[in-house]
């Protein structure tokens, strides 16, 4: 870039006071107004918090080595940035933020750091889990919007660890998912299959995370829970997961991902049930319907928010491709 071809805002004698005002000065070329206006206020925040706490030179330098381990300890089977922003309250802010939801739909959670994109799509009634010692399970669920109508095509990605408490990417050697699937709802928005009951488990903590929960006196443990994500066009994009109920670590979620409507009860299979579906009278079920939401309920919904979330800060803002940028006279 010829720097002669460059208008850039001259900036003034840098001090303590005026360097924010100088860095958001010389980046307000940016184009794009969204990114010129979260780059804006992410500067401001993040020269508040050195103002605030008077960071020391040693404390941002303990910063930057975290965040350098933490990227070299990701592949492409760990996530370690996700995992961070997860026991940072931050994965399921955002979720809340961008897909909120009406009391009468089934609300998000995080995503978390095992989800890939390697599932066989199962037809309904298979095993998703190969796991022999885990405990067997009947999930019967269904997808309706707020009105209750089916809503069938809906493509479901579902996962959960094995009995042991570990996804099949953390086990060495893995060539085939297991624990995972894809399913398709049906006409009347069923689907239905079998797996295990999931057990409570540690999120990785060998790496930088882990020794920041040490750090903080945090435990690494999640509460025993399934994933479950849905996708269909014209609908919005849910990422959610069921939690098992009297769960010891209910209440102290590593990652927060824990919400009073997603926390369910297991039933046993009945005679009838055991006979319609093709399982052992006795074992443990799952039944669950999820209300899903059209893209359209929610970009009115997070454009409402959204302004009055502002509004209440005391800025004027107008809402472009469904996001907030300041509203400029």
């Amino acid at each position: 870039m010829d720097p002669s071809q460059v208008k850039v805002p001259p900036l003034m004698d840098l001090t303590i006071d005026n360097i924010t005002e100088n860095v958001n000065l010389i980046n307000s070329g940016n184009p794009d107004p969204r990114f010129k206006y979260v780059l804006e206020r992410l500067v401001v925040h993040l020269h508040a918090f050195a103002r605030e706490t008077r960071l020391s030179t040693q404390e941002w330098a303990a910063g930057i080595q975290f965040l350098t381990k933490t990227g070299q300890i990701c592949t492409d089977v760990r996530q370690e940035f996700i995992l961070l922003s997860d026991i940072l309250g931050l994965s399921l802010l955002v979720d809340s933020i961008d897909h909120p939801k009406p009391p009468n739909s089934t609300e998000g959670t995080v995503l978390g750091p095992f989800h890939t994109h390697d599932a066989h799509t199962l037809d309904h009634g298979a095993s998703m889990s190969h796991d022999e010692k885990g405990e067997p399970l009947l999930v019967l669920c269904t997808a309706k919007d707020v009105n209750g109508k089916p809503i069938p095509g809906v493509k479901i990605d579902i996962w959960e660890t094995d009995s042991s408490g570990h996804y099949d990417v953390q086990h060495a050697g893995r060539t085939e998912p297991d624990g995972r699937c894809v399913m398709i709802s049906d006409d009347q928005g069923v689907f239905w299959f079998k797996a295990i009951v999931p057990v409570p488990y540690p999120i990785p903590h060998d790496g930088p995370v882990g020794q920041l929960l040490k750090t903080l006196r945090r435990h690494p443990m999640r509460p025993a829970h399934m994933h479950f994500m849905f996708e269909k066009e014209g609908f919005d994009h849910l990422i959610t997961a069921l939690y098992l109920r009297g769960d010891p670590y209910e209440t102290s979620d590593a990652v927060f991902g824990v919400k009073n409507s997603l926390i369910v009860d297991l039933g046993k299979v009945d005679k009838a049930t055991a006979e319609k579906y093709g399982v052992d009278e006795g074992i443990a079920l799952l039944k669950h319907d999820f209300v899903l939401i059209t893209d359209e309920e929610s970009s009115k919904l997070r454009e409402e928010n959204s302004k009055k979330a502002l509004e209440a800060l005391g800025r004027r803002v107008k809402i472009v491709q469904g996001l907030p940028v300041p509203e400029v006279d």
